[in-house]
C-alpha cells in the first residue's frame, strides 16, 4: 500500500469524524486491512473489519472514499450480516445497498462509481426492499459482502472467541491499518455472528449519542436509529395494541351516576370498540393475503369486544357492502369480492361522512397507492401498507 492510499484513508476518516460524528465514530470501530487483488475488486467488510484493493482507494476522491468508508460502516451497524435468514444472497445483498444508499446521499455525500440507488426505496429497509428484487436481477454492488457463504465451513468456536476479544485502544481496534490479508477472511459463524450483531448494536447507541450530543444527527438517520434500537413488534402485535387501547375499560362523564340526586359522578364503563375495516380490491392484495389479514382481526376481535364493519375499495365501494358482524360472530371475507379497477380511498371516508359515522378505529389493508382525502378524519386511522407506498397522514404500519 503506497503512502498516498494511507494518507486518503487517514483523511476521509479524519473528515467522517469532524463532519459526520455518528458515521465517523462507527467507521473509527473497524480495522482497516489492505486486501489481495485477486479476491477484493473493491472495497468490502465482514463485520469484523474493512477490507480494500490499494488500487481501488487510489482511484476515489477523497469525498468518495467517505462514502466507501461509511457504507461499510452501515452495513456493519445495521447488522446486516446476521439479519439475511433464508432470503437468497445476491437478492439480499443488493437489497441492502439500496438501503444504505440512499441515507449516505441524503447526508450530502459522493457515491462512488457503480452505487446502487433507486429512487423510491427511500426511508425503507432491506427486508422493505428485497421483495422488489427480482430473481434474475443483474444489479451488482459495488463492494464484497463477505459475512460468508451458504456451503463454506465456519470457524470453530476457539477461534471465534479469539476473533472477538475485548476492544482494544490501539490503531487496530479503533480504525487502523493493519497489515495485508492475502486471503479472503473465514464466513462468520452463528455464534460469531450473535455475538457481532450485539457488538454493533452497542456501537450504534454510542455513535449516536456522541453525534447528539454534538447536534450532528440528521433526521433521517436519527429516525433510523430510534427504528433499530426500539424493540421490534410484528405488525399483528401492533394492530392488537391498537385495538385494544381503542377498546379499553375507562371512566366515563357521560352517564350519570344511579345515585340519588343530581350530581353526575364518574362511572367505569365497558366500552364495545367500533372499528371499520377496509380491503382495497384494486387488484394489489391478493386474495389469500386478505384471508390470512382477516383471521388476524377475528382473533384480535374476540379479546377486545369489537364489533366489525367490512367494505371493500377499488375506485369506488363495493355494491354489497359494507357487511357487520358483532363481537360473538365470526369475522370472514364475504362470498364475493370485485374489484380490479383503480385506488381511491376518498369515497370509504365520504361514505362516513355522508352517514354521519365516526368509528373508534379505521383499519386499512392497501398498498397505499391511490387518491388520498386532502384532510385528515377526526377518528384514528391505521394503513396497513404492503409495499412501499407512503400515506399523508394516519398511523402507517409496512406488512412486508
Amino acid at each position: 500500500m503506497s503512502d498516498d492510499t494511507e494518507t486518503k484513508l487517514s483523511a476521509a476518516r479524519t473528515r467522517l469524524i469532524l463532519d459526520k460524528p455518528f458515521l465517523g465514530a462507527l467507521v473509527l470501530r473497524m480495522p482497516m486491512k489492505a486486501a489481495d487483488p485477486k479476491w477484493c475488486k473493491t472495497i468490502g467488510t465482514d463485520a469484523r473489519a474493512v477490507y480494500y484493493n490499494p488500487g481501488y482507494i487510489d482511484a476515489l476522491t477523497v469525498d468518495q472514499a467517505q462514502f466507501a468508508l461509511a457504507h461499510e460502516a452501515l452495513h456493519c451497524a445495521l447488522s446486516h450480516f446476521a439479519r439475511r435468514a433464508h432470503r437468497d444472497r445476491k437478492r439480499w445483498d443488493v437489497a441492502c445497498d439500496l438501503a444504505i444508499n440512499p441515507l449516505l446521499i441524503r447526508e450530502g455525500m459522493t457515491p462512488v462509481p457503480g452505487a446502487l440507488f433507486d429512487v423510491g426505496f427511500e426511508d425503507m429497509m432491506a427486508e422493505e426492499i428485497y421483495p422488489y428484487v427480482k430473481e434474475d436481477s443483474e444489479d451488482e454492488t459495488h463492494d464484497d459482502h463477505l459475512y460468508g457463504d451458504d456451503t463454506g465451513t465456519s470457524r470453530s468456536d476457539a477461534q471465534d472467541e479469539q476473533s472477538l476479544q475485548p476492544e482494544s485502544d490501539d490503531g487496530a481496534g479503533q480504525g487502523g491499518t493493519a497489515g495485508h490479508n492475502a486471503a479472503p477472511p473465514e464466513p462468520l459463524s452463528e455464534s460469531e455472528r450473535e455475538q457481532l450483531s450485539i457488538q454493533w448494536r452497542q456501537r450504534l447507541a454510542g455513535a449516536a449519542q456522541q453525534a447528539m450530543q454534538a447536534g450532528k444527527l440528521g433526521g433521517h438517520l436519527l429516525r433510523l436509529v430510534d427504528h433499530l434500537l426500539a424493540p421490534q413488534l410484528p405488525w399483528r402485535m401492533l394492530l392488537a395494541r391498537y385495538l385494544t387501547a381503542a377498546s379499553r375499560d375507562d371512566y366515563s362523564y357521560m352517564r350519570p351516576s344511579r345515585r340519588e340526586g343530581s350530581a353526575i359522578f364518574p362511572t367505569l364503563r365497558s366500552a364495545q370498540v367500533d372499528v371499520l375495516v377496509v380491503l382495497d380490491t384494486s387488484g394489489s392484495i391478493k386474495p389469500d393475503e386478505m384471508r390470512e389479514f382477516v383471521t388476524e382481526i377475528d382473533a384480535i376481535k374476540g379479546q377486545v369486544r369489537a364489533r366489525i364493519s367490512l367494505h371493500a375499495c377499488d375506485a369506488q365501494l363495493a355494491a354489497d357492502g359494507p357487511w357487520m358482524f358483532e363481537p360473538w360472530e365470526e369475522f370472514t371475507l364475504p362470498g364475493t369480492l370485485r374489484g380490479g379497477g383503480g385506488t381511491r380511498f376518498t369515497p370509504v371516508f365520504d361514505w362516513l361522512a355522508q352517514a354521519g359515522q365516526l368509528p373508534d378505529l379505521l383499519v386499512y389493508f392497501t398498498d397505499a397507492a391511490g387518491e388520498f382525502p386532502q384532510q385528515e378524519p377526526d377518528f384514528p386511522v391505521i394503513w396497513l401498507v404492503k409495499g412501499r407506498g407512503k400515506v399523508p397522514w394516519g398511523q402507517r404500519i409496512q406488512l412486508n
